[in-house]
């Protein structure tokens, strides 16, 4: 299997659940299969150690050097990108001293990816105070920090539930896949409105169309887009943001050859008739989308960024402080994003 996809998965938050749920799928692959590509975990060696211990798992770490080939992937080990951690970690406790490990974890995962070591990055869940509380106020987010590592203007947030990947079976009456993408992520609501410009909406979508084609092999996908306010506006009584920006913008991106629906209240776009008919839905921000996406496929769903020149895709769910250390963790929403990075840097290697 030397030509599988190697797929760097970051460990995340040390205090939180990141490590355990690597040790989780190294040892039984959540799924109690070997996966078709190789893992390599990016984080502290002796961590992974102590967290396997902690769970009764028997493992086995194997540190790489740089340029090293990841070997194939096979339970009960676990290769291994080593970056050391700035203070021992206990399970559940934050400690700020450990906030620039996690930035060093992802930045020796990009470097892997731009070397040729990896085809993609998987991530577990960091904590975002922590990384501020360690000098870097301004970070907001994986998405926004593999943005800047990459050196690109704009990424799209969107999640997907594994039904994008997986048949359903025969009693589901919704749509097979559920893919929501966001115009805006980590704004304060009362600042989303300004943020939702022709500009923002136009980039946003051109990627988003440009990416289902790219990772998802659809020849022409179709776009449900959420109106802003209720009822879409209402024709302009319950806001005038989609008169004045979402509908003039979906027209001339139609022009462009994309296909959009909308703008639509989100109250009925979320509604299996209409995502029947949609290969992704754009919502305007944060809580507008999420909260149906989660509910319909929380802890087997993953986050990918798009836009970036690399694969990244990363679990639905955050560092669960209070479960870390004590084996109830679910390595399902990982063991999603792990296999979709691998299906997408598949495609990408075909074509």
């Amino acid at each position: 299997m030397s030509d599988a996809p190697v797929i760097a998965l970051t460990t995340g938050e040390p205090a939180g659940i990141g490590p355990e749920l690597a040790v989780m799928l190294a040892t039984d692959g959540a799924t109690g299969t070997t996966p078709g590509h190789r893992r390599v975990a990016v984080g502290d060696a002796g961590l992974l150690a102590e967290r396997a211990e902690a769970l009764g798992r028997a493992l086995e770490i194997v540190e790489l050097a740089p340029g090293e080939p990841v070997p194939e992937t096979r339970p009960g080990r676990l290769p291994v990108w080593p970056v050391a951690l700035a203070a021992p970690s206990r399970p559940g406790v934050l400690d700020i001293r450990n906030g620039d490990y996690v930035l060093e974890t992802l930045d020796r995962a990009v470097a892997g990816c731009r070397a040729g070591e990896a085809a993609g990055i998987v991530t577990a869940p960091l904590h975002k105070a922590v990384i501020r509380e360690a000098g870097h106020a301004d970070f907001t987010g994986h998405t926004e920090y593999l943005r800047d590592a990459c050196g690109v203007d704009e990424v799209v947030m969107m999640l997907a539930t594994d039904r994008a990947l997986h048949a359903t079976g025969p009693d589901w009456q919704g749509p097979r896949s559920l893919r929501v993408a966001l115009a805006t992520t980590h704004l304060p609501l009362r600042e989303v409105s300004d943020a939702v410009t022709p500009e923002r909406l136009t980039r946003i979508l051109r990627i988003l169309d440009a990416d289902l084609r790219r990772w998802f092999g659809l020849a022409a996908p179709r776009i449900a887009v959420c109106g802003l306010n209720p009822h879409a506006g209402e024709g302009g009584h319950l806001g005038r943001e989609e008169l004045e920006v979402i509908v003039p913008t979906l027209a001339a991106l139609r022009r462009e050859g994309l296909t959009l629906d909308g703008p639509l209240p989100a109250d009925t776009l979320f509604t299996p008739r209409h995502l029947a008919e949609a290969d992704a839905v754009l919502a305007m921000y944060h809580d507008q989308g999420l909260p149906v996406l989660k509910y319909a496929g929380f802890g087997r769903a993953a986050n990918i960024t798009l836009g970036l020149p690399l694969v990244r895709t990363s679990v639905d769910h955050g560092t669960a402080l209070d479960l870390a250390g004590s084996g109830r963790a679910d390595p399902g929403s990982l063991a999603v994003a792990e296999a979709l990075a691998a299906d997408m840097a598949r495609r990408a290697a075909r074509d």
